[in-house]
């Protein structure tokens, strides 16, 4: 099975040759093309992709340049990091957009195949790791991830979803495998497979777990912030381009940069474009980039998740997805520190803003803050018709999750809410007195 798995994951970065489209930077003398590859449903790279596109901020930066030159940009869009890898070590990419698994692969496929890549910025990011999720089916007997074993579980191989997957059961005991049986597939298809019965839990990145629990199509098992180990996704650019094109990619990098302060001031305009532009519910979206949500946006490469992208490498190498990784060489900041010139040096010193709970009321265009999940309670339930979505931080991770899924315990007078029900159970445990409630109950408490 494992190897299989492998052989899965090395044939889906093999690179792509029936893909149309003219080559990457092309250049007939006048008129050059610059081609990104971005995913529209990974919505922690939206910087650097949908939302980047859908205002035009990279083209506007473009036309600056008054070189002479007319730019166009072909923007492609891909559901994983996989193949825009492939695409890059062929020469069709200039610029892509990936979580930080499929980041060292494209390091590793890169200097493999002669395309050296570089790590140009970052987009979102998470410094507990909560961008990831196991999740299972709505009905499911599943509580632990010790109830996992022997289990089917999907995941594409390769991804920050599977690293999260491999590390959460060594914590608990599993060998990731010889424990489960893992499933290697893509997001949708590890999502059908949840809701047709042929796996028992899908453990998957940003948008995934929360669009599924949004919908009532999953329930959170596994909380990725219980690692506390960051994870993020990132810009990369091959080398040539970048040499040859500095002012191209110093560019990209302003308009992300610009991107990034327009989903920063305007969170709620960000999620319905981004909506708009991927059919994905406008509150799930939210959910991950919204004013307090699961992941922070910034392009500066903190040194965090440089330290985690080195200790990821480890995970690839015992899945025979990679030898070792120079992770400082494919590392390289001068790029986006000349396009933000003194700006990046506030943008890498800036922390992520504290966990708070927020209600969308049907029909506004900016959310309510509270101080306490309690407060939220008390609100919705004067409210119950009137709820667009309500989002609460976790009790011991910070992760923002919907209100109505979340898992919740009454503490004497106080009301707390968990992603997972195991981090739950743990509270209770700890705390005499304490017990689950339901999200009814929490709010007739609240009322």
């Amino acid at each position: 099975m494992k190897h299989k798995a492998v052989a899965a994951a090395i044939l889906l970065l093999a690179p792509l040759t029936a893909c149309g489209g003219n080559a990457a930077a092309g250049d007939d003398g006048s008129t050059v093309t610059v081609t990104v590859g971005y995913q529209s449903k990974t919505i922690n790279t939206v910087t650097a992709g949908t939302l980047l596109r859908s205002l035009g901020y990279f083209e506007k930066e473009l036309n600056a340049l008054g070189d002479g030159k007319t730019y166009k940009v072909d923007w492609q869009d891909y559901a994983t990091g996989a193949p825009i890898t492939a695409q890059m070590t062929a020469g069709k990419i200039d610029i892509g957009s990936m979580g930080d698994f499929p980041l060292l692969i494209n390091a590793a496929r890169g200097k493999q195949l002669g395309q050296p890549t570089h790590l140009v910025s970052v987009t979102g990011y998470n410094l507990r790791g909560g961008l990831n999720t196991i999740v299972t089916a709505p009905d499911s007997k599943l509580t632990s991830l010790t109830d996992l074993k022997g289990k089917k579980v999907s995941t594409s191989v390769g991804s920050a979803a599977d690293g999260t997957l491999v590390r959460a059961l060594q914590r608990a005991g599993i060998d990731a495998d010889q424990g489960i049986e893992k499933l290697n597939q893509q997001p949708a298809v590890g999502a059908s497979a949840l809701s047709a019965g042929g796996a028992d839990a899908l453990s998957q990145f940003v948008a995934w777990p929360g669009l599924l629990a949004y919908q009532g199509k999953a329930k959170a098992l596994y909380d990725g912030a219980q690692l506390n180990l960051p994870t993020f996704h990132g810009v990369t650019a091959r080398e040539d381009f970048a040499k040859k094109r500095p002012a191209v990619l110093e560019a990209f990098l302003k308009a992300q940069a610009e991107a990034t302060d327009y989903l920063n001031d305007h969170p709620v305009a960000a999620a319905e474009k981004v909506a708009k532009a991927t059919s994905l519910p406008a509150e799930v979206v939210y959910l991950y980039n919204g004013a307090h949500g699961i992941a922070t946006f910034d392009p500066a490469i903190k040194p965090q998740l440089v330290s985690a992208l080195k200790e990821d490498v480890s995970v690839l190498k015992s899945a025979k997805l990679t030898g070792d990784v120079d992770v400082d060489s494919f590392v390289d900041d001068q790029y986006v520190r000349k396009a933000l010139g003194s700006d990046y040096a506030k943008r890498l010193a800036a922390t992520p803003a504290s966990a708070a709970s927020e209600v969308w009321p049907k029909g506004a265009e900016e959310t309510l803050s509270f101080k306490s999940p309690s407060q939220l309670l008390t609100y919705v339930s004067k409210h119950r018709t009137g709820i667009r979505a309500a989002y609460v931080p976790d009790a011991t991770t910070g992760t923002l999750w919907f209100a109505d899924k979340a898992v919740w315990v009454a503490d004497g007078d106080r009301l707390l809410p968990f992603v997972a029900p195991a981090t739950a159970q743990a509270y209770v445990a700890q705390h005499g007195g304490a017990r689950v409630v339901t999200y009814a109950d929490a709010l007739d408490r609240a009322s």
